[in-house]
């Protein structure tokens, strides 16, 4: 399956995404890269829509009953958890790794000026 296949499939399946006529809207590039590694990881057969569907409807539920005011800027910010967890959960990546990455992430975006793209690199995994 190709990935305008996958998009559109995961368009069907989870019809609260925010999109407008020609398909999904991202408000920063971070959330199309969630977006496109969640695409990738089904592609490669790690979860099925209903399995994604349901620990993403799981997530912003969780969100909701610890009082998410859900102005529809959050949503993404779930998908990323679901995906988190569902990769951990699949054993792709436990919490520490995860943790470990994020870290290297913050510490990148730190050094990283405005505007320029973020690159990880062997430094930003300093524990």
């Amino acid at each position: 399956m190709n990935e305008p296949d996958a998009a559109a499939e995961a368009l069907d399946a989870l019809p609260e995404i925010p999109r407008d006529d020609d398909g999904p809207v991202f408000r920063e590039p971070w959330e199309a890269q969630a977006f496109a590694m969640t695409l990738r990881l089904y592609q490669q057969g790690l979860f099925t829509w209903p399995e994604w569907a349901e620990t993403l409807t799981a997530e912003i539920k969780r969100a909701q009953d610890a009082s998410d005011p859900d102005h529809g800027d959050t949503y993404y910010h779930h998908w990323l958890n679901a995906l988190e967890r569902l990769v951990a959960e699949k054993g792709v990546a436990d919490e520490r790794a995860l943790n470990r990455y994020q870290s290297a992430w913050r510490h990148a975006a730190e050094r990283t000026p405005h505007g320029e793209p973020i690159e990880l690199e062997k430094r930003d995994f300093a524990d």
